[in-house]
């Protein structure tokens, strides 16, 4: 069955034909490291996590690269305004080396918390300088760089095909990039390969380099680390949508200069953005985000209820954080987890016509709504439990909501309580005492559902 999925490149759903039969090459864009990671950049590795686990479901063995931006992206992304690690290691008073490696570690404790799985091969910025300043300088041996006052510049006009991957018109481009100006650039298009030291203030992160003291510009890094990882021709390039007109499409063209090769890349794909009330954008810049520690790990909510919510909208499509969506994923996951316990420990077989239905799914573009609802469809299917119980499982390798590890919950004494409290004030019609009481419970992690006169525990 093949596997199909949305390439940015040629705006179409294409079958995914892999370079080497049975291995794919995956580079994801990893975090820039000065604050937490917010629910809407971890919507983005969830989508990619699905995308690993969908090739490997596919028999696919799939070698992950993933960089960790710990310099040189500044708050300008044009090659404008301060360095973002400078920023916070100022606002924290630590050292930007100590903040880079305390939100590294934070990054992958919700990696961990969402079950998403490690790529093969993180790799930092600041631990390929070299193979960054390399990469410099072949671009310059072949005549795609110029040297302004404040760095070495990539020459877009030197490049017939630059907005290949945007589709946008360079007039357009060109507009765009008037936000910031910097008047020594040939094109307001061109980027910073390497940007220099200013004379007058030492940085805590720089380097030697052929064109003097300095650190590399943002979208170098990538260029540098997954040709050194995956080599000049790899299979697919992922990341979160805003990276579509700048990061990815400087990318490429340095790339696919410095290699002389096209493609660098053959599929690329984008993950849609997670927005709050009337499409308002979750930005880090601006202090408005959320976390997963914040939103779900403070209030007592497990993390993949999360992971279970984004399943709900299609990844290529924009979601609306709000209450009622994560209210339904809750009892959405609840009634998931539920249900697999009822099927008991005992394992069967995968049922083969349910797991097609499922490929079909997944293998729609990572169609995963289509893929849930077929998880509905086993507990309603004419097999036995075990049998169930094994295809549930087997799907679980892709969905990752961690139904391969379901412990027992055992209740609080003090919940048990509440709940006995709940439904004596409910069978009295006292309904303010009701709600009350449902409130406290649902303070301490759990709900009471009512059933009849009785009334069921679960664990949120």
């Amino acid at each position: 069955m093949a596997l199909k999925i949305y390439n940015t490149l040629t705006r179409e759903k294409e079958e995914f034909k892999p370079i080497v039969d049975g291995q794919v090459g995956l580079y994801t864009c990893g975090p820039t490291v000065y604050n937490y990671a917010h629910v809407g950049n971890l919507r983005t590795y969830i989508f990619e996590d699905v995308l690993k686990r969908v090739l490997n479901y596919n028999d696919y063995k799939v070698k992950h690269v993933m960089n960790i931006t710990d310099v040189g992206h500044l708050t300008g992304d044009r090659d404008m305004g301060e360095d973002k690690m400078e920023s916070e290691s100022k606002k924290e008073n630590k050292s930007a080396y100590e903040i880079a490696l305390f939100y590294t570690d934070k990054f992958k404790e919700d990696l961990t918390s969402l079950n998403i799985i490690y790529p093969e091969i993180f790799c930092k910025a600041t631990d390929n300088i070299k193979e960054q300043i390399e990469m410099i300088k072949v671009l310059e041996e072949k005549g795609f760089t110029y040297k302004t006052s404040d760095g070495i510049y990539f020459d877009t006009e030197k490049v017939a095909d630059y907005s290949k991957l945007s589709h946008q018109n360079l007039e357009a481009l060109k507009e765009g990039a008037r936000v910031e100006v910097n008047t020594e650039k040939k094109n307001p298009t061109d980027f910073a390969l390497w940007k220099f030291s200013p004379s007058n203030t030492k940085r805590q992160m720089e380097w030697e380099s052929p064109w003097g003291v300095g650190f590399p510009g943002w979208h170098i890094e990538c260029s540098a680390m997954s040709i050194k990882y995956l080599g000049d021709h790899f299979d697919i390039h992922a990341g979160a949508v805003d990276f579509i007109n700048l990061h990815h499409t400087n990318e490429l063209a340095q790339s696919e200069a410095y290699t002389g090769k096209t493609p660098w890349v053959n599929y690329w794909m984008h993950g849609e953005f997670l927005n709050l009330k009337d499409g308002e954008k979750m930005a880090k810049s601006t202090g408005n985000f959320l976390t997963i520690k914040s939103e779900f790990i403070d209030k007592n909510i497990n993390p993949l209820v999360y992971r279970y919510a984004t399943y709900s909208v299609h990844y290529r499509k924009q979601m609306e954080w709000n209450d009622e969506i994560i209210g339904a994923a809750i009892n959405g996951y609840t009634n998931l987890v539920n249900r697999v316990r009822g099927l008991g420990k005992d394992i069967g077989e995968v049922n083969g016509e349910l797991k097609e239905r499922f490929m079909e799914s997944i293998n729609d573009d990572l169609n995963m709504s289509k893929a849930m609802a077929v998880v509905g469809e086993v507990f309603k299917y004419g097999i036995s439990n075990e049998d169930k119980l094994a295809t549930i499982l087997d799907f679980d390798k892709v969905l990752g909501l961690g139904l391969d590890n379901l412990k027992e919950d055992s209740i609080p004494e003090e919940v048990e309580a509440l709940a006995k409290e709940r439904l004596e004030a409910r069978n009295n019609k006292n309904w303010a005492k009701s709600d009350e009481l449902r409130d406290k419970i649902k303070d301490l992690g759990y709900e009471a559902k009512d059933k009849d006169r009785e009334y069921e525990i679960i664990k949120i």
